[in-house]
């Protein structure tokens, strides 16, 4: 996925009332741009980091540049755009990177299913091999990492990602198939574990989907101001050492 039109870059104020930052232009001046993630964005902000912005062609908006990228620690590009996920994941599917997800005729967006009344990211059918077996997608964008490779999810505490294990159990049990895909759009990152101290509950339920059959997965992005796209499988682990 390339950036179009370029990318332009900043430096990070401060972000805040979650949807907004404030940042520095390369002429000194200071511009307010919306902030695309719902997450605490923990170790994604630090004041002073450069920054990448989007600019929208959308005349109606209030604030025309979307925050893309963030470098962290002098050296690594993050994806803080959370809405660039599906669309990451989307364009692998079509170009068969996903390994575990190839050999679908099909793929279907926002298909509403679930007694929760949910909609999966991702609805895969007319396997080659299993033409009447269903694959149920679930995209969660991972940017939090804690060092030394290790990467965790969620950043906040996540009802609607409780919800979406138990959508994808439910389907488990009716025989189709149901993946989570942890969509890794940080390049620090090497492997992803739960993020048992911030939301347990989330964790604990994380493995029981894992022991009734949904499948795990997690791929990292390649990012830089020109493009991003998702190409490498890294490990996802219960108990990942730092």
């Amino acid at each position: 996925m390339r950036y179009s039109p370029a990318l332009q870059e900043a430096r990070l104020i401060k972000r805040y009332k979650r949807f907004l930052a404030d940042v520095t232009l390369a002429d000194g001046s200071q511009t307010t741009i919306h902030c695309p993630n719902t997450g605490s964005m923990r170790n994604c902000a630090p004041p002073g980091a450069r920054v990448w912005f989007s600019q929208s062609s959308n005349t109606k908006r209030k604030y025309p540049f979307t925050w893309e990228l963030v470098e962290v620690d002098e050296r690594y590009k993050v994806g803080v755009n959370t809405g660039r996920a599906n669309a990451l994941v989307a364009e692998a599917l079509a170009a068969e990177i996903i390994a575990p997800l190839t050999g679908y005729k099909t793929t279907q967006a926002e298909v509403k299913y679930g007694h929760e009344n949910s909609r999966i990211d991702f609805l895969l059918s007319e396997h080659a091999q299993r033409p009447e077996q269903l694959c149920y997608v679930e995209v969660k964008s991972v940017t939090l990492g804690v060092g030394e490779g290790l990467g965790e999810f969620p950043d906040a505490v996540s009802s609607r990602g409780a919800k979406h294990l138990r959508e994808l159990m439910q389907m488990k049990e009716q025989g189709q198939r149901a993946v989570l895909l942890y969509c890794v759009q940080h390049e620090g990152i090497e492997k992803v574990t739960p993020a048992y101290e911030i939301d347990p509950s989330y964790a604990q339920l994380l493995r029981q989907a894992h022991d009734c059959g949904v499948e795990i997965y997690a791929y990292r992005a390649r990012i830089s101001p020109q493009e991003i796209s998702l190409q490498d499988a890294i490990p996802f682990c219960f108990q990942c050492m730092r």
